[in-house]
């Protein structure tokens, strides 16, 4: 099986740039950039611009000396050892023109990737992506979790296979926990560049809510990537997002802020090379039929296809494993052509009666709870069965909380005895039944 050590040496984390021409931008927008920085600063030494903007002082110092020659900037201290130790410091004129650029974009910070860079990245990172999902480690990766194993045999070739998946079922069985389980499946890191850069306008992609920044092994290794690697990109695990009853038609498309002047990614992009987790896939603010048209290309070509403000498109490769978990059954949401693109089905089925039982089991251990014995089977003869209430795995979960919660405000210990469930039972289930009216 590939190592997490194996798979960086697969796809290597991208070297520094030493040129401009390296870098792959343009002389304007590294000008631009500088002199923003120090706009806001004031004053940097030459390597602390460079570690504001993640280039080389060698990538930035064409722009340093163009600066300096339109008195925008001046020399104003420093070491003996070249451009990288003096100190840069903004002058009048050049706060005009730094006043100038941010009318036109507030963007400051690590410089952008062009869009070719992040393409060819991408490109060599799904064709080296390693598919570590074997039937022992998918058992590894849900053994929280009781769940049968024919499910567990049709998530690992889906997983493996990197195509969008529905996981359905009745309500309270899972499927969020198992969507979220599905990224520990994934193997390896990505670097994600903090924005990437398309026809001179900026993009935000780097999201520190949705992306799960990897140190080093130890400090040493943690300098060396540093000071070997494009300070442009990020190190990240392969991330997992998640929306819901949210989600927009807009969240889909490059969301662009007059304001500020730069663009933001949209969630699809943001989970490039993880999983994005449709939760409650039909609840949508948008209908389904929308959602899934505006993938349907995306899904068979693996492609995206963005637009910006000027009407100027482009495309993105789509490495995102799209997982919609609903609790409607699929043919009920979408038609025949769409669930034809979405090739995997999973079904989470209603635990049995031995599973209720294990689930039950494991909530008591994890919450710190005893139980008297035979409850379970006291439980489900008194108030399932006669009420015929059908099994759901998040059953005990919630009613060993609601029982502990109860044996709390009675100032007894954590043990369910049947009165503490059957009052959980009371306030957890809806109960149909007429008010009665006493009348005195």
């Amino acid at each position: 099986m590939t190592t997490t050590a194996d798979y960086r040496d697969v796809v290597p984390f991208p070297p520094a740039a030493h040129t401009l021409e390296e870098s792959g931008l343009s002389l304007d927008l590294v000008l631009q950039l500088t002199l923003k920085s120090l706009h806001f600063a004031g004053e940097l030494t030459g390597t602390d611009l460079s570690r504001r903007l993640g280039l080389e002082f060698p990538v930035i110092a064409p722009a340093l000396e163009l600066l300096k020659g339109q008195h925008q900037i001046a020399i104003v201290g420093g070491g003996f050892i070249g451009g990288a130790s003096y100190r840069y410091r903004i002058t009048d004129a050049g706060r005009t023109r730094a006043a100038l650029f941010l009318e036109t974009s507030h963007y400051v910070g690590a410089a952008p990737v062009p869009l070719a860079q992040y393409q060819a990245y991408l490109h060599a990172y799904r064709a080296a992506a390693p598919r570590g999902a074997t039937r022992d480690r998918v058992r590894g990766a849900f053994k929280h979790l009781v769940i049968s194993g024919q499910v567990l045999d049709q998530l690992g070739p889906a997983i493996n296979a990197g195509h969008s998946m529905f996981v359905y079922g009745p309500p309270g069985n899972g499927k969020t926990v198992i969507s979220q389980a599905i990224h520990n499946l994934l193997e390896g890191d990505i670097a994600i560049p903090h924005a990437i850069e398309v026809e001179g306008q900026i993009i935000r992609l780097f999201d520190p809510v949705n992306h799960e920044v990897v140190a080093g092994d130890d400090d040493n290794e943690g300098l060396a990537a540093v000071m070997s690697g494009d300070r442009r990109w990020v190190r990240c695990r392969r991330p997992m997002v998640m929306v819901g009853g949210e989600l927009t038609l807009e969240a889909l498309e490059l969301s662009y802020n007059p304001t500020t002047g730069f663009y933001r990614a949209p969630v699809q992009a943001v989970a490039n090379g993880g999983v994005l987790v449709i939760d409650d896939f039909g609840r949508q603010r948008c209908s389904p039929r929308d959602l899934l048209n505006r993938w349907i290309v995306p899904l068979e070509s693996r492609v995206d296809f963005l637009t910006l403000q000027s009407g100027q498109k482009f495309e993105l490769p789509f490495m995102t494993l799209i997982v919609f978990a609903t609790n409607v059954r699929p043919a009920e949401l979408v038609d025949e052509a769409f669930l034809r693109r979405i090739q995997y089905k999973i079904f989470a089925e209603s635990p049995t009666v031995d599973d209720f039982k294990a689930i039950f089991a494991t909530c008591c251990r994890d919450l710190g709870a005893t139980a008297e014995p035979g409850l379970v089977e006291q439980l489900l003869a008194e108030y399932y069965r006669p009420r015929k209430i059908a099994l759901r795995g998040c059953h005990p979960r919630d009613l060993i909380k609601q029982a502990l919660s109860l044996a709390s405000y009675l100032n007894r210990p954590p043990h369910l005895t049947p009165d503490l469930i059957e009052a959980a039972c009371h306030s957890y289930f809806v109960h149909d039944r007429e008010e009665v009216v006493v009348y005195a």
